[in-house]
């Protein structure tokens, strides 16, 4: 079985590699850039399964396909997981989200294998996704908020916002001066407009601003208790299951 991890991060295509090496899939090639990555695929056989990276250090990894027409299936690695993950969904095998846990990463590989009977060759189409994962470098982000006070809009910056949270079925924003106001919008359609190094979702109830966390306490059952600079309305609770992935958060 011939499988290809394409990432740049050196130690992280290591770890795979051993991570894989455990589920008796062994990588017969490691790749770390755009070129390297189309050259190899200019003068080899396609492997049977790529593990690709999305940015990579010249560039991001949509260019190889670009440049060569390969019909591999697919398996994303990345660390972007507010853009196009229900494009992942579609038109790949999986996607990862770094750093791989080793239960998700046998899920993918399950299902890669489910597809091995039927010989499909996976058809990803990368204009479609591109649409939706836009360079994190590039993207733009919403730095303006509007709310209704009786017949009149208020605006706020990202700045002036301390966290979002819903409340009997609706949306609101919680000001640096202690202020709540109702807003028109769900914490889902906030996921593509929020900046994911300034705002985190820590639950199913709340996004929170970096910049306005006064203190990180443990709590019960392997979860984490946030203290605001202002809001004390409600316990801001990091949920067990994204307790991981919101210490990652903390050190971008």
């Amino acid at each position: 079985m011939n499988v290809i991890i394409i990432e740049d991060e050196k130690p992280a295509a290591r770890r795979l590699s051993r991570m894989l090496d455990d589920l008796e899939i062994h990588v017969t090639t490691m790749l770390h850039s755009v070129e390297e990555s189309i050259e190899c695929f200019t003068t080899n056989n396609h492997p049977d399964l790529i593990f690709l990276d999305i940015q990579l250090s010249d560039g991001l990894s949509f260019e190889i396909f670009e440049a060569i027409t390969i019909k591999s299936p697919i398996i994303f690695t990345t660390a972007y997981d507010e853009y196009a993950l229900k494009a992942f969904k579609l038109n790949s095998i999986d996607y990862l989200l770094k750093p791989i846990d080793g239960d998700e990463l046998e899920v993918a590989v399950k299902k890669y294998k489910e597809h091995l009977p039927s010989k499909q060759q996976l058809q990803v189409d990368f204009e479609d996704i591109k649409k939706l994962l836009v360079n994190p470098m590039d993207r733009i982000y919403k730095k303006r908020f509007t709310a209704r006070v009786g017949q009149h809009l208020k605006i706020f910056t990202v700045e002036d916002i301390e966290c979002f949270y819903s409340e009997n079925k609706g949306t609101y924003l919680h000001t640096i001066d202690n202020r709540n106001y109702l807003i028109d919008s769900t914490l889902e359609m906030l996921e593509n407009e929020l900046d994911p190094q300034q705002f985190y979702r820590v639950s199913r109830k709340f996004y929170v601003n970096i910049n306005r966390i006064k203190d990180i306490i443990a709590y019960t059952n392997s979860r984490l208790q946030l203290k605001l600079h202002s809001f004390d309305a409600s316990e801001v609770i990091v949920s067990r299951e994204r307790v991981k992935d919101f210490k990652n958060w903390l050190e971008k």
